[in-house]
């Protein structure tokens, strides 16, 4: 039990050791998939942490180790790695080094393809292509260099390739229609009332005082018709006017 409380401040202490790298390794922005700058993600090499001899370390060197690799796949979202290597920290020393020497490595490689595999999700054609590559080396140095550099060469290419967005033409408001006028019975002062005919041959239109004003004089056809009673009248008093004459005649002699 003496050991544990040196051993609980080196595994604090663990937590804190891979920050100072992680600051060396900033590596420039990338484009994720929706083609945003983004800060890159980077995967460290596991390997690099393991400083000490695995055969002739002692526990707390070996709870050490595995508390720098918990934490590093931590920080990469590995679905395999973190619950194996809690799994032997709860349990026993020889446990916990047999399984940093080799299944370590083999959990870790599961955990890089699980990675290469997330690309996948909404890629372009140069994403899926580079992906599919890579998975068919299966290599662990070829997991790394892609994920780190590989798929952000790959993503720029899509993105370049994607056509320019145009902008959309603003719509312009439509004229609000006026109200039409409603016609009115009245006529306005621009219109002209045509004036109603008068017969012109009507009889007996007044004429007026002292002979002004009145209708237009008969002409034409009515004319004609006067002229002929007249001269019919006339014929016939002077014919009645000759025959009285010669009865008063024969009355007398």
């Amino acid at each position: 039990m003496r050991w544990k409380v040196p051993a609980g401040a080196l595994l604090a202490l663990a937590f804190l050791i891979p920050a100072a790298p992680a600051m060396a390794q900033a590596e420039s922005p990338g484009l994720n998939a929706a083609c945003q700058t983004v800060e890159r993600k980077v995967y460290k090499d596991i390997r690099k942490l393991v400083t000490i001899d695995l055969d002739t370390a002692t526990d707390v060197q070996l709870q050490v180790l595995a508390a720098q690799i918990l934490t590093e796949a931590n920080a990469n979202k590995f679905p395999v790695l973190p619950g194996e290597i809690q799994k032997r920290l709860d349990g026993t020393t020889d446990g916990l080094r047999a399984f940093l020497k080799t299944d370590m490595p083999k959990a870790w490689l599961t955990d890089l393809r699980i990675s290469v595999v997330r690309t996948l999700t909404d890629a372009g054609p140069n994403v899926k292509a580079a992906t599919q590559k890579v998975l068919d080396e299966g290599d662990l140095d070829g997991y790394l260099a892609y994920l780190n550099n590989g798929l952000y060469a790959a993503r720029a290419l899509d993105c370049a390739s994607q056509p320019t967005p145009t902008s959309q033409p603003t719509p312009t408001s439509q004229p609000t229609p006026t109200s039409q006028p409603t016609p009115s019975a009245t006529p306005s002062a621009t219109t002209t009332v045509a004036p109603t005919p008068t017969s012109s041959a009507s009889p007996g239109a007044p004429g007026g005082e002292n002979g002004e004003g009145g209708g237009l004089p008969v002409t034409g056809a009515n004319t004609a018709t006067v002229a002929g009673i007249g001269g019919a009248l006339l014929l016939l008093g002077g014919a009645g006017y000759l025959i009285g004459r010669r009865r008063r005649s024969s009355f007398v002699a």
